[in-house]
């Protein structure tokens, strides 16, 4: 498409996995990208230099999307960094897999902190700088719609609220022509979802064909979403999953 030149994209947990698929993407479509990585220098190192290929400009931000200061930090370096922020992609997210009756208060608030809350807290403090017709998309999951396996209760809850989150922002945002979407991907090969783990077979099970997707499969999808050919898509899921929802 190469259809963001002079657009400034911010993707939080940009450094691995579906997080930096979007960031590559992004930049590709002559995007200036900044990302928000834990702790991995190296791997966000790494994303900056393949990203870097059209001139545009990539810079990593180290921040705990789990600290709601060090979050809003990073939003206003980007804003400062860049002078706006047009397009949002909240990507930052913790896994947790464990029966219900074993999940302590501290996992608990993490996880929601994490997967809820930073995309609350990367949204509001990114709209201060979003021009209307600005793009914001949640990396949910189709979990949200379908806890096909035991030990998801908790990852379950905190990507349907993306969904119920997206919805409200969407009609907030219409007046200014800022559409809020989520992402619903499957089973997608990182590393922190192998095609080896113990679950992949059962997870094989549920697709119309038994294979794990690719992070650029996700990152072409967001990149359809922030484009200007997406105006007319606000408050809805998009699944990409090889059928598991099916």
């Amino acid at each position: 498409m190469s259809c963001l030149s002079g657009k400034v994209a911010l993707v939080t947990g940009g450094s691995r996995g579906i997080g930096a698929g979007i960031v590559k993407r992004l930049a590709r479509e002559n995007a200036d990208v900044a990302f928000t990585f834990l702790k991995e220098n190296k791997a966000a190192d790494s994303v900056v230099e393949e990203a870097s290929v059209n001139g545009n400009r990539v810079i990593a931000i180290q921040a705990d999307s789990g600290s709601a200061r060090e979050l809003m930090d990073a939003v206003e370096k980007v804003a400062k960094e860049f002078g706006r922020i047009d397009i949002l992609v909240s990507s930052a997210g913790a896994f947790l897999f464990k029966p219900v009756d074993e999940v302590s208060d501290e996992e608990f608030d993490h996880m929601v902190a994490v997967d809820l809350k930073a995309a609350f807290i990367a949204s509001r403090s990114a709209l201060k700088h979003m021009r209307d017709g600005g793009r914001i998309v949640f990396v949910s999951s189709n979990i949200a719609d379908f806890a096909a396996l035991a030990t998801t209760s908790i990852y379950s809850m905190v990507k349907a609220g993306l969904d119920g989150l997206a919805k409200g922002m969407a009609r907030d945002l219409g007046p200014r022509g800022i559409t809020v979407n989520t992402v619903h991907p499957g089973p997608i090969k990182t590393d922190g979802n192998p095609e080896d783990s113990p679950y992949a077979k059962d997870l094989r099970s549920f697709m119309v064909t038994p294979q794990f997707g690719e992070p650029a499969d996700v990152a072409a999808m967001v990149a359809f979403l922030v484009s200007p050919e997406a105006k007319f898509a606000t408050g809805a899921a998009f699944v990409i999953d090889h059928g598991f929802t099916a």
